[in-house]
């Protein structure tokens, strides 16, 4: 399990299963395993580490499918309906009260890109259409720069926090 997300009309939760299974689970709110998608692969629908998901006022299901480079959004049964691409390894996702998505991607920390610009980490900023609005950071540990953005929200004075991994 990667994180957790519920379904603003039913309560129901989503559950990203992404270093075993490539899946995204849906539970009852009293916990009753409702259904299951996705599996590993590239095409719309299939995963390559499910790492983080968020839920938007209609119920969409935004999907963070890191290793595929891209965020893949589902109808609340599972269903594919569109993607997004141009991330680098998008690790958080969040989905504020104004319906603008936050998105974690980490930078190149591989040897293979390491020292390539534009390529993260940093924090991308979305409307639920997909338009880019906004996007910040740079490599590095101090004020405005990041190592690896993993997980993101904010308070109600739409102060955006943001929890990563760094040494």
């Amino acid at each position: 399990c990667t994180q957790v997300a519920t379904d603003p009309k039913t309560g129901d939760l989503y559950v990203s299963d992404g270093y075993g299974n490539s899946r995204v689970h849906k539970y009852s709110q009293d916990g009753k395993h409702l259904f299951s998608w996705g599996q590993p692969g590239t095409d719309p629908g299939e995963f390559n580490l499910v790492h983080n998901i968020a839920t938007d006022k209609d119920g969409y299901v935004y999907v963070a499918d890191r290793e595929n480079h891209r965020v893949q959004i589902f109808d609340s049964n599972g269903r594919f309906e569109t993607q997004w691409i141009n991330f680098h390894r998008p690790c958080a996702i969040y989905i504020s009260k104004d319906q603008h998505v936050y998105v974690g991607e980490l930078g190149g920390q591989m040897n293979v890109n390491k020292n390539r610009k534009n390529i993260g980490p940093r924090i991308t900023i979305l409307s639920t259409s997909g338009k880019r609005l906004a996007r910040f950071g740079e490599s590095g540990l101090g004020i405005g720069q990041f190592i690896a953005p993993h997980g993101i929200c904010s308070d109600s004075n739409g102060d955006l926090y943001v929890g990563e991994v760094a040494w």
